[in-house]
């Protein structure tokens, strides 16, 4: 009998440590054809032939790419289409934090830049593949910080004042913004728009302070991959879009983050900071 995702095609950012790791373990063992997306290839390339020998030589591929770079997401799109011409699950996890401010080449806040617009641009280039794949599903990697976050449209950038835990939960609600707008974009294509709360899990990200004080209570990796894993493979979710789910299933996400206009506003924006409204 064949694995569940055989002959499935996936897509994993932040996939070399930690929760991106777990995913790509889970996903390969289920028989997918993984594609690895990894800032450092030397990381990236151990990463690899850790997971293949986990999996017994799974199908793993790796592309190298900075999720806050525009143009290194513009030519991983273009390396992946140049040797696949499917792909039935993207996972939108790669994430980060920062201590002070950032700026990215772009010269974006660099919190912004990966944790937002990265998926936002790379989900936005793969879709025509995503759709000509359908049925198709795409998964970002939310946070309950969202509930904590307010998206400020008069200092996205964190330009006026910059504080990380602020910068990361206004990340964290743009996820789920973007997710419910985009699953309203796409309805009737035959590809899903999802999202995931891992919990509070042990990753490579940084917590920090006061959050740092519990981190003894984190879970492990693999727990906060379940839910991402669910959404990428799961028939019960087949065909459900716009939605949220952690590790005990679907929960609802904050008032915020159903603000239709909010949502449409974020969009907006992101497309002129991506130039894709160019």
């Amino acid at each position: 009998m064949a694995a569940p995702m055989t002959g499935r095609v996936v897509m994993v950012t932040g996939a070399n440590a930690g929760m991106g790791k777990e995913i790509v373990l889970a996903l390969a063992a289920m028989g997918a054809h993984v594609v690895m997306v990894c800032r450092d290839r030397a990381r990236g390339e151990a990463a690899r032939a850790q997971a293949q020998q986990a999996t017994r030589g799974a199908d793993i591929g790796l592309l190298i790419s900075d999720l806050s770079s525009q143009q290194s997401i513009r030519d991983l799109v273009r390396d992946f289409n140049a040797g696949h011409d499917r792909l039935h699950v993207l996972v939108n996890n790669a994430g980060v934090t920062q201590r002070t401010r950032v700026q990215t080449a772009d010269g974006l806040e660099s919190v912004f830049a990966t944790n937002h617009l990265g998926p936002f641009l790379l989900t936005n280039l793969l879709l025509p593949v995503l759709t000509a794949s359908a049925p198709a599903r795409i998964v970002t990697v939310a946070s309950g910080a969202h509930a904590m976050g307010k998206i400020d449209f008069d200092d996205l950038q964190s330009a006026k004042s910059y504080n990380e835990i602020r910068a990361y939960n206004q990340s964290k609600l743009a996820n789920l913004l973007f997710t419910y707008e985009l699953a309203r974009r796409i309805a009737g294509t035959g590809v899903t728009a999802n999202a995931a709360d891992p919990g509070f899990v042990k990753t490579n990200l940084r917590v920090p302070f006061p959050y740092s004080i519990f981190s003894f209570m984190r879970g492990s990796a693999g727990d906060g991959a379940k839910p991402a894993v669910f959404l990428a493979t799961s028939p019960d979710v087949a065909g459900v879009s716009g939605r949220y789910f952690n590790q005990k299933g679907e929960v609802s996400s904050s008032k915020l983050s159903h603000d239709e206009a909010a949502a449409r506003r974020l969009w907006d924006v992101s497309l002129r900071l991506t130039h894709l409204a160019e």
